[in-house]
């Protein structure tokens, strides 16, 4: 099917990725969906998911995403399993241009669920000790902490709310900022500082992560102001410095936030770009959840299917045998 015009190319391959490939699909648009070499998103990277609905023994982060694509190509996905190399949209609508390498892709609408990724520290052991001590998430991952002592590293309000939740299940918070003000709020500062087992780490970074039979057992930190060192005990580090929007592919082709976001319309999932809808953590700054990107993923397969039916686009083959049905 080289070079032949999809109705529907979606690029990325997480919760959003595969739940537009799994709607699109069943309402017969066989979607090209290029996954990426490390399909699956940030999930391939977690081990226990605990909190995602139907699955009440949890179920392994990458496994999980399996079932997802299982799923989708079930029901006629088309998974190339490829980097996006170059994206051009046309900008009126009509045909987008997807390449992976030398190979280009032509679609009358796009979906972006390239997601977002974790902005890291950089230091040692953080690499080798993520899923056993170092996460990126409290509310996916505070669990399994429970009466233990963790720290969170950063200075915002993510930083705070990460805080909050984990001062729920952790015996003692200790937040690590590098400075002593903080960027977070006044209100969510007040908030923190209210909570008896959050403890002030400032102002500090982190230098290492050390660890004990495999998991992390402590962290070395570095005064900014003399350069001293300590070690801090810690079961769990929560890093909470931001994300990073997977957006590089279509910047200045389609509008994005001062962060690098794409922005959507409203509650939909349609950009700045006519037949191009975004979803999932690209779009996201706010909830970042499983449940949440599938969610969106849903919305703009939904939305590429009216966009198809009331521009007469489809191809070879009527708007009847488009459908949403559950």
């Amino acid at each position: 099917m080289e070079n032949s015009v999809q109705d529907v190319i979606i690029v990325g391959s997480g919760p959003a990725g595969y739940t537009a490939a799994l709607y699109s699909a069943r309402a017969n648009l066989e979607p090209l969906v290029i996954e990426g070499f490390a399909w699956g998103g940030l999930l391939q990277q977690t081990t226990d998911v605990e909190n995602y609905p139907g699955f009440p023994d949890g179920i392994m982060g990458p496994e999980l995403m399996q079932k997802f694509r299982d799923q989708a190509a079930r029901f006629g996905a088309r998974l190339e399993t490829d980097d996006v190399t170059k994206i051009e949209l046309a900008q009126g609508g009509g045909v987008h241009k997807v390449w992976t390498g030398d190979q280009l892709h032509l679609g009358r609408t796009v979906v972006l669920a390239m997601g977002a990724k974790h902005r890291k520290l950089g230091v040692p052991g953080e690499d080798e000790l993520g899923g056993r001590g170092v996460s990126y998430c409290a509310t996916c991952d505070a669990a399994f902490f429970r009466q233990k002592p963790t720290i969170i590293v950063g200075g915002g309000d993510s930083a705070m709310e990460e805080a909050m939740f984990l001062s729920k299940f952790a015996d003692k918070v200790a937040i690590v900022n590098r400075r002593d003000e903080f960027r977070a709020s006044k209100i969510m500062l007040e908030r923190a500082r209210a909570l008896d087992n959050i403890e002030w780490l400032t102002p500090y970074v982190v230098k290492e992560f050390i660890p004990s039979d495999g998991s992390l057992a402590q962290v070395l930190l570095r005064n900014t102001q003399d350069d001293s060192e300590r070690k801090v005990e810690i079961a769990g580090a929560f890093i909470a410095i931001g994300h990073e929007p997977q957006s590089q592919l279509v910047q200045g082709q389609v509008e994005t936030d001062a962060a690098g976001y794409v922005v959507t319309q409203g509650r939909s999932t349609l950009t700045s770009v006519p037949g191009v809808f975004a979803a999932g953590d690209l779009v996201d700054h706010t909830y970042r959840q499983a449940v949440t990107a599938a969610g969106t993923g849903c919305q703009a397969a939904l939305d590429a299917e009216w966009y198809l039916r009331d521009t007469d686009s489809l191809i070879d083959r009527p708007a009847a045998a488009v459908t949403s049905a559950e």
